[in-house]
C-alpha cells in the first residue's frame, strides 16, 4: 500500500486528494508519510474500523469510522452505467486485469502461490523514502527573505567552555547566509538563568538574543508554548530552527512537522550530537552546534567582536516560570530572579 501511496504522488501533484482506508497507518509508514507531507502536501482523508490513538506525526484534513462512514452514505447505489471496470492487481506477482474470473484463476495457481511463499519469506518490511534524502538544502525564493524564529535549548546545546557568547548570533546568521536565507533572525535561548555566567547573559543580551528563564523540568512545555504561539504570529512562508538534542518521538519536533504538512513552513535543526534516528521533522539544513559556532577565523571573530561593542543592541528577557513577565533590563531581570517569591521556592 505504501509503495503504491509514493507513486500516486509522483504521478498526481498537489493540488489532489488521498484518502486512506486502514488500521495499520502508524509506526515507519506513518512517519515516512508525515516527512512527504511536509516536502509536498495533499488533502489527506482517513478511515479506519476502530479509533485509534490520535497519532503525533500525521496532520488530517478528515477522519471517520469505517461503519459510520458506510451508514451516513445515504442516496441511491451508484451503477455501473458510465464506470469504467475495476482493475484487480496481485502485488505478489505484479499482476493485473479487469476480469474477476481471471483473477480469482490466478489466485488458485501454482505460480501464484510460489511467488506469494517467495514473497513473504523475503519480505523486509516498509522501505521508508525519505531516509535518503539530503539534508542541506539552499533557500529557496519565498523562503529566502523570510522571518527565521530560533529556539535554543541552552542545556542540551550550551556555549562551549571559552566560547565568546556574543558570537552567537552572528555564526547562526552566518550558517544561513552560506545556504541562501537572508531574512531576519529572532533568537530565544531557554534554560535556568539563575545557573548560568553573567558574562554569558551580558554578551546574548548585547547581541538582540532574547533569553527566556525556566527550569529544565518545565523547558520542553515552555518551548512547545512558544512554538504554537510562532505559528500564530507568523503566517507562511516563515522558517523555524530548533536548537536542541532529539529524538525521533519527541513531541516538539511532531508539533513543527505537523505544522510543516499544514503550510508553507521552513525548518532547521541543530544538536549537539547526530541522532541515531532522524526525527520527523523535515529539516531544510542541518548543523552540529559546535560546527556552526566555529565557522569564522580568528581573524574574523576579532572584526565581528568589534562591531559588536559598536551596535549593541538589547534582547528581551522573559520569565516563563511567572507568566507575562517580561524587561528589557538585565539588572531588572536578575534582580527579579533573585527577589521573586516564585524564584525563592525554586
Amino acid at each position: 500500500m505504501y509503495d503504491d501511496i509514493v507513486e500516486w504522488r509522483g504521478h498526481n501533484p498537489p493540488p489532489a486528494t488521498m484518502m486512506i482506508i486502514s488500521d495499520h497507518v502508524e509506526g515507519d509508514f506513518s512517519w515516512d508519510l508525515a516527512r512527504l507531507q511536509q516536502r509536498t502536501r495533499y488533502k489527506l482523508f482517513m478511515a479506519y474500523s476502530v479509533q485509534t490513538y490520535k497519532d503525533l506525526f500525521l496532520l488530517r484534513n478528515a477522519a471517520w469510522l469505517w461503519k459510520k462512514l458506510l451508514e451516513e452514505g445515504g442516496g441511491a447505489p451508484l451503477v455501473a452505467g458510465g464506470l469504467s471496470s475495476a482493475m484487480f492487481y496481485c502485488k505478489s506477482c505484479k499482476f493485473d486485469c479487469q476480469s474477476l474470473e481471471r483473477f480469482r484463476k490466478h489466485l488458485s495457481s501454482y505460480k501464484h502461490g510460489r511467488e506469494e511463499f517467495t514473497s513473504a519469506r523475503w519480505y523486509t518490511g516498509l522501505e521508508c523514502v525519505t531516509k535518503t534524502w539530503r539534508r542541506n538544502y539552499r533557500a529557496t525564493p519565498e523562503h529566502a527573505t523570510a522571518k527565521i524564529q530560533v529556539l535554543w535549548d541552552m542545556v542540551k546545546c550550551p556555549i562551549p567552555e571559552g566560547y565568546d557568547a556574543r558570537l552567537v548570533r552572528p555564526s547562526i546568521e552566518a550558517a544561513f547566509k552560506k545556504i541562501g536565507y537572508s531574512g531576519p533572525v529572532s533568537i530565544t535561548a531557554y534554560t535556568d538563568y539563575k545557573e548560568t555566567p553573567h558574562h554569558h547573559l551580558v554578551g546574548l543580551s548585547s547581541t538582540g538574543v532574547d533569553l527566556a528563564h525556566t527550569l529544565y523540568w518545565y523547558k520542553g512545555s515552555r518551548m512547545y508554548d512558544d512554538v504554537r504561539q510562532w505559528e500564530n504570529d507568523n503566517p507562511a512562508p516563515a522558517s523555524v530552527m530548533l536548537i536542541s538534542d532529539v529524538d525521533r518521538d519527541d513531541y516538539i519536533p511532531s508539533l513543527i512537522s505537523r505544522y510543516l504538512q499544514k503550510s508553507n513552513y521552513n525548518c532547521f535543526l541543530a544538536y549537539s550530537f547526530r541522532p541515531c534516528k532522524m526525527t520527523v521533522m523535515l529539516t531544510s539544513a542541518e548543523w552540529l552546534w559546535e560546527s556552526l559556532l566555529s565557522v569564522f577565523s580568528e581573524k574574523r571573530r576579532r572584526h565581528i567582536l568589534k562591531k559588536c561593542s559598536e551596535n549593541a543592541s538589547t534582547g528581551m528577557f522573559y520569565c516563563k516560570l511567572c507568566y507575562d513577565w517580561d524587561c528589557e533590563s538585565l539588572d531588572e531581570f536578575t534582580k527579579h530572579l533573585s527577589r521573586s517569591k516564585t524564584h525563592a521556592r525554586e
